[in-house]
């Protein structure tokens, strides 16, 4: 697997912290071509979050950006079944993170693992600000 390089987001300066899920692999029903109809395929999805950042969280998890509450949005934005594309798929994720009102941005990439057969990967990437 190769490693992907992720600009720097946290940020004393803007008051940012930086918030990231990766390497995220999920079957998922995903595709708009007939042999990807009706079957599971596995994805990798990386989330990249700018949120407010606070320099005393007070060690409560209710002060800060909770990583479980977007990966439970992301497993249940693919359990509502077949999306065609990557993008669609990238935009819905984005769209979730942003129901936490401290996330500022939002990259989101969506990689297809076996869509084509001499690549590791292919996929989408994306970035949202409110």
């Amino acid at each position: 697997m190769s490693k992907i390089e992720i600009p720097r987001i946290a940020s004393a300066t803007s008051g940012t912290r930086h918030v990231f899920i990766r390497n995220l692999e999920l079957p998922a029903h995903i595709g708009v071509y007939r042999q990807e109809e009706g079957r599971t395929q596995p994805v990798r999805i990386n989330v990249d979050l700018a949120t407010d950042d606070i320099a005393d969280a007070q060690d409560m998890l209710e002060n800060v950006v909770d990583y479980h509450v977007i990966e439970k949005r992301i497993r249940a934005i693919i359990a509502e079944g077949h999306v065609r594309l990557a993008e669609t798929l990238a935009e819905r994720i984005a769209a979730a993170c942003f129901e936490d009102a401290r996330v500022r941005t939002v990259r989101v990439r969506v990689e297809k693992l076996a869509a084509l057969t001499h690549a590791e990967s292919v996929g989408i990437e994306i970035e949202r600000t409110r």
